[in-house]
């Protein structure tokens, strides 16, 4: 195990109703004017929103709000919410809904102290991040797990997305009630699902050894998973099978199952390319990206993924030939995706192998420098794009 700091601050408040005192725990933070970012009709329709603004109105502070964030949030909103920040001066940012009007409620709280173009710091064109406003968060969608973590994704209009990671921007509160995911539509709920496994098989893919704590806990996170979303899938309204996934959301993300060890975030990176071109729900382009990236990789750590394999999956273990072990792991795994619902290939997801080439360009091209338990470069990330293109099943 390496050497590591664990930074997580967040203060969870978990359970039915909890959005009700989300006032309460702005004014604790010290908030006395917050701007309420949150997405469509949804949140209004759930009374969410509602609920949310008059708990914070009752603890007598002041609110502005920031609606219509878009699935895969975009810059301009940002702009306008920091426009909103200084003109009223508001010291507090709440998100409501799910990753989308989160991450763009941490932008908004970078961009606003940061004496110059926000976007620059997720180009990686500056490094110089100011200390953020605070942020909370009322959680409506159990998946990018950006209630507990450091990171925020965004996207232009053109569609360039990148990211940045941030330990100032970890939410002061987040308040989790597991009810109000039960009326997600099964495909959001299994991409939501997909993006969780995502975070924590991007840590468990790693080379670094002597990691059994961290690799347990993220062992049964996707166990939880695997046996709850079904669930949930045939029952929305299943409360028990909700608060798991919700708590399972938060914990493959805060980088509890990250420490320690040497972290892949390639499947991440391909499929920011293919939404921001395509604009697919991230979980479903990570349902493609994943399991195709595994393939390409998993015969140079053939232990790790027999362990997956067999400790996830329930493979048996070939102790004399555990390459048939990882390889029936990377195929239990994809027939999981495949059965709540999730797209396995390019065509499912409306991209076009015509455009690996402007893909891999906006990756970086000949400057890809890419890590999945081994060193990846531009000729490697066409190889694996072009086995999402051609895979038939």
């Amino acid at each position: 195990m390496e050497n590591f700091t664990f930074y997580s601050p967040t203060e969870f408040v978990f359970g039915k109703d909890v959005e009700n005192d989300t006032g309460k725990y702005a004014k604790k933070h010290g908030a006395t004017k917050a701007l309420v970012v949150y997405g469509g009709k949804s949140a209004k329709e759930s009374g969410v929103l509602d609920r949310t603004i008059n708990s914070l109105k009752n603890e007598g502070i002041e609110v502005f709000e920031l609606g219509g964030i878009l699935p895969n949030p975009r810059t301009d909103r940002v702009y306008e919410g920091i426009e909103l920040v200084h003109d009223n001066n508001i010291d507090f940012l709440i998100g409501v809904g799910g990753g989308s009007a989160i991450d763009t409620a941490k932008a908004i709280a970078v961009g606003a102290n940061y004496d110059g173009d926000f976007w620059d710091l997720y180009l990686k064109k500056k490094n110089d991040f100011p200390h953020p406003l605070p942020v909370g968060t009322v959680l409506t969608i159990a998946a990018a797990g950006s209630e507990g973590s450091n990171s925020s994704v965004l996207q232009t209009p053109e569609g360039t997305k990148r990211g940045i990671n941030f330990e100032e921007i970890r939410p002061k509160f987040s308040m989790l009630n597991p009810e109000l995911t039960q009326t997600l539509p099964a495909y959001q709920t299994a991409a939501g699902v997909t993006d969780m496994m995502a975070h924590i098989l991007e840590r468990y893919m790693t080379p670094t050894e002597d990691v059994l704590l961290t690799d347990e806990l993220a062992e049964a996170l996707l166990r939880t998973l695997i046996v709850e979303a079904p669930k949930v899938i045939e029952n929305p309204n299943d409360y028990q099978a909700r608060a798991n996934i919700m708590w399972a959301s938060t914990l493959a993300h805060n980088n509890l199952v990250g420490v320690g060890k040497t972290q892949s975030w390639t499947s991440h990176h391909l499929e920011h390319e293919l939404s921001g071109l395509y604009d697919v729900t991230h979980g479903a382009g990570l349902a493609v990206v994943m399991p195709a990236v595994m393939e390409y990789i998993y015969e140079n750590n053939i232990p790790r993924f027999a362990k997956l394999a067999h400790n996830v999956f329930g493979i048996p273990l070939d102790i004399d030939q555990p390459e048939v072990t990882a390889k029936e792991g990377i195929r239990e795994f994809r027939s999981f995706l495949k059965s709540i619902g999730m797209p396995l290939n390019f065509e499912e997801i409306g991209a076009k192998k015509e455009d690996i080439p402007k893909l891999v360009e906006s990756l970086g091209g000949d400057n890809i420098k890419e890590f999945c338990i081994v060193d990846l470069n531009k000729d490697d990330i066409e190889k694996i794009y072009e086995r999402m293109a051609e895979y038939n099943y």
